[in-house]
């Protein structure tokens, strides 16, 4: 069978190959999945990617691959690695956190006001992939974010840098990353842009651009660019371009990709009319958090240390600890191994939905009480899905996420109750498809359904309003009309 699409997923650990055909018959089939330790380490991710494509072919029953393009993401060599900076923590600089992580960023350091010698070193040792500049509102404060400015182009660093702060500054911005400064500017509208408005989505598109064009730097990644015809993604971006398609067919939803170093949930909802009267700053529609800690495998110990000893041994009756900690591979292959993995699994799983959820908080005044929402309002979801190798392969999967709606604690902005349905990404295909849907977002759909095991709505045509000066317009035409003045 001749393969369409041939995407490729280049990870830390793991290199992942999906082949899609029917792509253009508008009847799009997974065709299978190959996979191969990622091989940064060797000089050369190629080499990796050439195991994984063989690997495919073994599955498919035959000797060589047969594709017509090639897309691909990438979170090889530690993935996009940024550092962000801005004027106040809870407003510029938290929205610029949220751009990065949106678009798949991995924040190693975030700074609000004017850099110290501190900051300057530690990015130093950090050695970003990306610096994000923000600051000040459209037309407010300036000089903190042009101080930041200077004080970066001093370090040399040769680092791309996104300016995503007061608009009146882009001009001298771009002055001082001119031409002999040797770093590539990107200047975007900014994320902050009026007290309580976030516009992050323009920062986010740029971001995995100048990932694209710039960041791609794990050993043999740039003869990877030369194989792939569509564009390279961060893969937690490709996660959060998936989830946004999937919410404009279903609605409101948080996905949960629980990894051996990493726990990442991406929730598109809305707030709930009741939370958005008392939220006290605003969210986007479109978050995404990672839980650095919470990983399965490489930060096994962390959520062990979460558990407790004592707790472990009574969730686990029977289980030899010392045994299955000795011989724990990344993919667990006895049962007292798929035992333990899912109990970290769900311990992930809890720890990351309180992370990421907001909370209701009391403020007491001259007038009594009041009521406070701070952070992500998750009252609204209504599908929860699974993806990534745990929340895929586990058998006890289902279960996990069930616990989370079971598990709610007082003041969490969590979904009530167990209405929300567990959706499982079985063909472990998100991040593939969320690259595919930037070419073949159609396509993208039909695979998505089968892989949720789901139908999607039709979309119901819509009559576009028109804007309201024309309708404005229209009326006086036809008032002048009656008139008998045209």
């Amino acid at each position: 069978m001749k393969i369409d699409v041939l995407v490729a997923e280049i990870g830390s650990t793991t290199t992942v190959v999906n082949g899609f055909s029917g792509i253009h018959a508008g009847e799009p089939v997974f065709v299978g999945q190959g996979q191969a330790p990622t091989t940064v380490l060797d000089g050369d991710v190629r080499i990796g990617l050439q195991g994984a494509m063989e690997d495919l072919a073994r599955n498919m029953g035959t000797e060589a691959l047969e594709y017509e393009e090639m897309l691909a993401t990438s979170s090889a060599a530690g993935g996009l690695k940024m550092t962000v900076h801005g004027l106040v923590y809870d407003m510029t600089a938290k929205a610029a956190k949220e751009a990065a992580l949106g678009a798949g960023g991995i924040i190693h350091h975030i700074t609000a006001g004017k850099l110290r010698r501190t900051d300057l070193q530690r990015i130093r040792e950090i050695k970003p992939n990306l610096i994000l500049l923000a600051g000040g509102v459209d037309y407010g404060e300036r000089d903190t974010a042009l101080h930041n400015a200077e004080m970066i182009r001093s370090m040399d660093l040769k680092i791309p840098v996104i300016y995503a702060g007061n608009c009146e500054n882009q001009d001298e911005i771009r002055l001082i990353f001119d031409e002999e400064s040797g770093t590539r500017l990107y200047v975007v509208e900014n994320v902050y842009p009026k007290i309580d408005q976030l516009n992050v989505e323009p920062c986010r598109a740029v971001i995995q651009d100048a990932f694209e064009d710039h960041i791609v730097h794990a050993p043999g990644m740039e003869h990877v660019r030369e194989l792939v015809s569509g564009p390279i993604v961060p893969t937690p971006g490709a996660v959060m371009e998936c989830t946004k398609l999937l919410n404009q067919r279903i609605g409101n939803l948080i996905v949960f990709d629980v990894g051996g170093a990493t726990t990442d949930l991406h929730s598109v909802t809305e707030d709930s009319d009741q939370i958005g009267r008392i939220l006290i700053s605003p969210e986007p529609k479109a978050k995404r958090t990672v839980e650095g800690d919470l990983g399965v495998y490489v930060n096994m110990h962390n959520i062990l240390d979460l558990i407790g000893e004592e707790a472990l041994k009574k969730d686990l009756p029977g289980l030899d600890l010392e045994k299955v900690l000795r011989e724990y591979k990344a993919i667990p292959d006895t049962t007292e191994q798929i035992r333990f993995v899912e109990r970290l699994t769900k311990e992930a799983v809890l720890r990351a939905t309180e992370r990421h959820a907001g909370q209701i908080r009391y403020v007491y005044g001259p007038s009594g009480r009041s009521t406070l929402a701070e952070g992500k309002d998750l009252t609204q979801v209504r599908y929860i899905v699974g993806t990534g190798g745990a929340l895929t392969r586990l058998p006890g999967r289902v279960e996990i996420l069930k616990e989370i709606a079971r598990h709610n604690e007082t003041g969490l902005l969590l979904f009530p109750g167990d209405h929300a349905e567990i959706l499982i990404d079985n063909d472990y295909i998100m991040a593939s498809l969320g690259v595919l849907s930037r070419k073949y977002p159609e396509a993208a759909l039909r695979l998505l359904e089968k892989s949720l095991g789901i139908t999607f709505p039709e979309i119901q045509e819509e009559k576009l309003e028109k804007p309201k000066y024309e309708q404005e317009l229209e009326a006086l035409a036809a008032e002048q009309h009656e008139k008998g003045h045209l």
